[in-house]
């Protein structure tokens, strides 16, 4: 126990063993130099009484023996001496005055024949040592840690296995523990619990994460849907690492190149009218993205009404000979008139368009203005020839991953219309949704690079029950605000939690304060000092901290990762959270990559095709109407 009698006892000790060493160098010098202090008449008899003897004694047989004792003792005296901190305080000063005064300490027995000068020169070389020795020990014993950031203390051990199985993603990477750097893996083996890419523009997500996911599913055997919002940059890795593999059929939906052609409407895939009702839902907030946050307002949901009638409509006439997305806008420019009359030819949607006939019947243009002509003009926005003959056709079906038949599909958009072609992209997402969600069909990854740009009605959903359907679902995003603005703040929330894989790079603010809370905290060692005018103390103790503070998250380098994976019952992981820097072959890819082949154009189409087919929508639309109209004369009167 420390008391103050202690302290006393232990400084008395120190000062004893100190004053040891310098009697032991003072007979020295009076037994080695005698006849200089006798010369000068600095003798006495009984000194010499008392020392002489001293002579025969095993310290004092040889010079060497003397001064090497008298420097044990001093040696053992700084070790538990104690002392107030001096910043000023360098290793450098330090070697410079234990180094110079061993030298002169032990070079001066050379001075024996000048004992005054061997007297000097030892004392000098003596108290240099004892003044570097000072230093020394009270530097080592009071020296505080140069981690000014804290880094070493919020390391902790990640997963250094390799755990593979027939799903999962294997990143190789890099991480620091204590100083030092360790190789460790982040393994995503249950990918089917959804898997959220984040960080900022230059963080490294398609690099160093969302390219690895593509290349290992589709060695694996996935089905696959890419969102590729820069065409080409994923689809061009796609396409070339199915050339490596194969067994599954590869089409691109590209509006400006055009290459495949799909029907998101197809009516062999509608089976109810709640799937109309759900693609009116995401064609219209794909288009109206502040409609989002205004679902079940009346201006919101009397457009959605009426687009799920026009679908619903073409689904049922003609055995849905013309249920397609262009024909569902012309039909909407029609006239109220005959458009009225043509709608109400299908009684299952008589409820829906009740309101518009009642409106219109009653005369109240403003209110059915409000209602109808936000819908128009939204659906305007698609009326273009080439959107017109993608979404006319049908080269595949979207079951992509029907076991007879897997696809690899990837929708390409464009940063600087992705507004519009977003939307489109969206319904197509929303219908492959619907499809891939089954019992019984093969496995299959979705991958929507900056998702916040597409509606995905029903995301939540899809994570939270398609785990038993093996569709593994990887959403990849810039920021939690990012995804908070384009689809309010409670959807945006549920995907955050929902969602059991993160691997997130660079993000300030509420994403980062988010993941830091998410990552839980660790043991950390604090230090912390007391100085005063005669004394330093140190007091160390342990607390609960945060393992990665909102600060690191928000100073990651590109390739630089935290995280944290999910486990399934069968392959347990222990260390689930991780701070790495991934490790990719830079030189291998980028021979990959001058290796890539580029995609291949489908069909050599002539602008003449695209405008005939966009001509022909049109004028079905318009013979549809007459047809009906005039078999139903006399319905509709101003």
């Amino acid at each position: 126990m420390q008391t103050g009698e202690n302290e006393q006892a232990l400084r008395k000790i120190i000062d004893f063993t100190r004053l040891l060493s310098i009697a032991i160098l003072v007979i020295h010098f009076y037994l080695c130099c005698y006849k200089a202090f006798y010369d000068v008449k600095l003798t006495h008899r009984i000194v010499d009484h008392i020392l002489l003897p001293l002579a025969k004694m095993g310290v004092f047989k040889t010079t060497l023996i003397a001064k090497l004792s008298a420097l044990l003792l001093l040696i053992v005296s700084l070790i538990g001496s104690k002392g107030k901190r001096d910043e000023k305080i360098r290793p450098k000063t330090i070697v410079t005055y234990c180094v110079t005064g061993l030298l002169i300490y032990f070079v001066s027995i050379y001075l024996l024949w000048l004992p005054w000068l061997y007297i000097g020169a030892t004392t000098f070389g003596y108290l240099l040592f004892m003044t570097g020795g000072g230093l020394l020990f009270r530097m080592l014993k009071l020296k505080l840690g140069n981690d000014i950031f804290n880094k070493e203390n919020e390391t902790f051990p990640q997963e250094e296995r390799l755990l593979e199985n027939e799903y999962s993603i294997n990143l190789p990477a890099k991480y620091q523990l204590k100083g030092k750097e360790r190789a460790s893996w982040i393994n995503v083996i249950n990918p089917f619990r959804g898997t959220l890419v984040g960080g900022s523009p230059g963080a490294g997500k398609s690099y160093f994460v969302i390219r690895h996911i593509i290349t290992q599913h589709i060695a694996k055997g996935f089905s696959m849907l890419i969102y590729d919002f820069k065409y080409d940059d994923l689809s061009k890795i796609a396409y070339n690492a199915l050339r490596q593999h194969g067994g599954r059929s590869f089409y691109v939906i590209n509006f400006e190149k055009i290459m495949h052609r799909s029907n998101p409407l197809e009516p062999d895939t509608m089976l109810d009218i709640t799937d109309a009702i759900e693609s009116a839902r995401t064609i219209m907030l794909g288009l109206n993205r502040e409609w989002i946050k205004k679902q079940g307002d009346f201006f919101v949901e009397s457009p959605i009404n009426f687009v799920t009638a026009l679908i619903w409509f073409l689904k049922k006439y003609d055995g849905g000979k013309y249920c397609t997305l262009p024909h569902v806008i012309e039909l909407s420019l029609v006239d109220y008139k005959d458009l009225f009359a043509v709608l109400t030819s299908e009684p299952e949607i008589e409820v829906l368009i009740n309101p518009f006939i009642s409106a219109w019947k009653n005369e109240a243009y403003e209110q059915l203005e409000g209602q109808i002509a936000s819908a128009k003009i939204s659906l305007a926005r698609l009326s273009s020839p080439q959107l017109y003959y993608v979404l006319s056709g049908n080269d595949f079906s979207l079951d992509i991953n029907n076991p007879n038949d897997p696809k690899v599909v990837c929708l390409a958009n464009n940063p600087q219309k992705s507004q519009v072609y977003g939307a489109v992209l969206s319904l197509y997402v929303n219908r492959i949704n619907k499809l891939v969600n089954r019992k019984h069909q093969q496995k299959c990854s979705l991958i929507f690079d900056e998702f916040p740009t597409i509606y995905f009605n029903g995301i939540d959903n899809l994570i939270a029950t398609a785990r038993s359907n093996k569709v593994a679902v990887t959403l990849g995003v810039q920021d939690y605000s990012q995804l908070k603005k384009d689809y309010g703040r409670e959807q945006a929330e549920v995907i955050m939690n929902i969602v059991g894989n993160i691997i997130c790079g660079q993000v300030t603010g509420d994403t980062a304060k988010q993941l830091s809370e998410r990552f839980g905290k660790i043991n950390q060692q604090k230090e912390s000092v007391s100085i005063n005018s005669s004394d330093t103390s140190i007091s160390r103790s342990t607390q609960l901290d945060y393992a990665i503070p909102a600060s690191k998250i928000a100073a990651l380098s590109s390739g630089e990762f935290v995280g944290m994976v999910s486990d399934d019952p069968t392959n347990k992981i222990e260390l689930k959270s991780f701070h790495c820097e991934i490790q990719n072959d830079h030189d291998r890819i980028r021979e990959e990559e001058i290796d890539y082949e580029d995609i291949p154009s489908i069909r050599g189409l002539k602008p003449k095709e695209v405008l005939l087919n966009y001509q022909r929508i049109k004028q079905e639309v318009k013979d549809l109407t007459q047809n009906i109209v005039s078999s139903n004369t006399g319905s509709y009167e101003d």
